[in-house]
């Protein structure tokens, strides 16, 4: 059974998670087999209030998962971190201890908010000769994989959408619009070369240009009703869906375990990191008055 550790509690995915893989508290069908969660690390928050992290700590004692008081006391107790800090500029620094000690992390949304950040943390990773892993659960909604396994071929283009509720801390889509940004790159996989974002309070609408002339779209909402889904032209067909969230964060898991049992990451960290320049050229361009922007390599 593999042991693992969270390193902050200021996300509700830290009760999400520790339930479907501790099989607690949760419907069976919403287990995941093969890895324990066995200590938590309480941590600080630059976006979310005490009083809320406080909430999920008692939550997580409650569910049988004692606390340390620094991260690094859970090096060679855990065979892998899962760093869960909804501050994506925060996740360097919680994830360097653990790689230079050898340990492997699962890095939840949004991976890094600069692209220094992304490639930091995959040069870590790299030297040390292990996985690092980050994803949105909307990359594992089984609406996206039923698409990619059905034989509609390769998709051409994708306009996809869901909440990007705004954040100072997380500007832009880093801070919610992720979903609908990996929900894009789970379709229409790396590539992108430029983007242009039109913005207004209510909505933006990035639209990215890949190197081999497919356009992939992400709107992100803020007014009115919110849903999570996408439209995908293929080459066999047309595909438009709401994704239904009730399993994502089950698929999720399951590449998560995967990738601590086999050591190899279930995503290419290039394209993660793609996916933070496709966020930081949108946040570029938005400011820019909908300017082009490349993507930072």
């Amino acid at each position: 059974m593999i042991r693992l550790g969270i390193v902050d509690c200021d996300t509700s995915h830290v009760i999400q998670f520790t339930k479907r893989l501790n099989h607690l508290d949760i419907a069976q069908d919403q287990w995941v087999d093969g890895a324990n969660i066995v200590m938590a690390c309480r941590g600080t928050s630059e976006i979310t209030a005490p009083e809320t992290i406080e909430k999920y700590v008692e939550e997580l004692r409650k569910l049988g998962v004692p606390m340390v008081a620094r991260p690094e006391e859970m090096i060679g107790k855990v065979d892998g971190v899962l760093i869960e800090s909804q501050a994506g500029s925060a996740h360097l620094e919680r994830a360097r201890p653990f790689l230079e000690a050898g340990v492997p992390c699962y890095v939840d949304k949004p991976f890094a908010t600069a692209v220094a950040d992304a490639k930091a943390i995959a040069q870590l990773a790299a030297g040390k000769s292990l996985p690092v892993f980050s994803s949105s659960s909307l990359r594992y909604a089984l609406e996206v994989q039923e698409l990619l396994q059905s034989g509609v071929g390769r998709v051409l283009g994708a306009d996809a959408y869901s909440p990007a509720p705004l954040n100072p801390r997380q500007p832009g889509l880093f801070h919610y619009g992720i979903h609908g940004v990996e929900t894009l790159y789970a379709l229409m996989g790396r590539g992108c070369e430029s983007v242009q974002c039109a913005w207004t309070e209510g909505s933006e609408v990035t639209t990215g240009l890949w190197k081999d002339g497919r356009i992939g779209t992400v709107r992100g909402t803020r007014a009115g009703s919110h849903a999570y889904g996408f439209v995908a032209w293929a080459e066999k067909g047309v595909r438009q869906t709401t994704i239904n969230a009730a399993y994502i964060y089950r698929e999720l898991l399951k590449r998560i375990v995967q990738m601590f049992q086999t050591g190899k990451a279930p995503l290419d960290i290039r394209e993660t990191i793609e996916i933070v320049a496709f966020q930081q050229a949108a946040l570029k361009s938005a400011q820019c008055g909908g300017a082009k922007v490349a993507l930072e390599g």
